[in-house]
């Protein structure tokens, strides 16, 4: 058996050790996929339900607003994935002024969520308006959560901007880049 399969063995993680930062991220990001991925599934069944419903509650949404949080979210994910580079070519300064511009992105989507939020609060909708905006406050916020838990371990890989930490951090940011990816035309744009 040879040194890399002894290894393999020893760790138990398979295929997930070959992916970039530690592997127990990993096993977040798939769960996290699943249980949004489930809010998904659920907030398609509840559309097919109610059509007129959900029709009318994302006409009342500011898709506006939800493109500039996309093109910020995944200006974000690119600034992350420049300090991935960064840092695997040893530019720890680098790494950080990455980091950092991901994690002013990151504050500005949530400003911005924050923003489109108090519109719809202002318009008298909230959480038990009907099934659209049930769901799509429990999605929307759900992933504002995650993007306030990324700021949080970016700033925590940021400190010392090693290199599985930095992987491991950026990982986790592109899960919540490619969640709203998915989301923002299923909430806002598919009729």
């Amino acid at each position: 058996m040879s040194t890399a399969e002894c290894e393999q063995q020893e760790t138990g993680w398979g295929i997930l050790q070959d992916l970039p930062g530690d592997p127990m991220i990993w096993v977040l990001i798939f769960s996290e996929l699943v249980a949004f991925g489930l809010l998904l599934g659920a907030f398609s069944v509840a559309r097919a339900i109610h059509p007129a419903v959900f029709a009318a509650g994302q006409a009342t949404l500011d898709s506006h607003l939800a493109g500039l949080n996309t093109v910020v979210l995944v200006t974000s994910g690119w600034a992350a994935a420049r300090a991935t580079k960064a840092v695997r070519n040893g530019q720890r300064a680098t790494t950080r002024y990455w980091l950092l511009g991901a994690m002013v992105l990151g504050c500005l989507f949530i400003a911005i969520k924050l923003a489109e939020y108090a519109e719809e609060a202002g318009r008298g909708v909230g959480l038990e308006t009907n099934p659209f905006f049930t769901l799509y406050f429990l999605l929307t916020g759900f992933h504002l959560l995650h993007v306030g838990l990324g700021i949080i371990i970016l700033a925590v890989v940021c400190r010392r901007a090693g290199i599985s930490g930095v992987e491991t951090g950026t990982a986790f940011w592109h899960m919540v880049d490619l969640v709203w990816i998915v989301m923002f035309p299923i909430l806002y744009l598919v009729k």
